[in-house]
């Protein structure tokens, strides 16, 4: 009787093992896929000392991402980027986005004095 109990119970562990183990892998392929492909906010933005990576908003590019602009100039720079829309200038900022780049706001928003 405590036998079967066992050989079931150590059938349950391992199987439970078995797909931890596939889930960590399969997470940890799917973050470097994404790192790789340059995509979505699995991609986190690295940057040498001193430059950061700025998503500039309201803007997409061609294909519909979100626009990024590495700068290493200081926030209340104001920068021009030429899109599908024309051209469009951003004030970069201090202000920090969950993706972890910062964001350059359009000067376009605000009526100028």
């Amino acid at each position: 009787m405590l036998n079967g109990i066992f050989s079931n119970w150590a059938a349950d562990v391992l199987a439970g093992l078995t797909l931890l183990v596939l889930g960590i892998l399969g997470r940890h392929l799917r973050r470097r896929m994404g790192r790789s492909a340059g995509g979505g906010p699995a991609a986190a933005p690295t940057s040498a000392a001193g430059v950061r990576l700025y998503t500039l908003l309201g803007a997409r590019a061609v294909v519909g991402q979100p626009v990024h602009l590495p700068s290493s100039r200081p926030a209340g720079t104001v920068v021009s980027w030429t899109g599908p829309a024309g051209r469009e200038r951003f004030e970069l900022t201090n202000d920090e986005l969950p993706d972890g780049t910062y964001a350059a706001e359009p000067l376009s928003l605000y009526r100028r004095r």
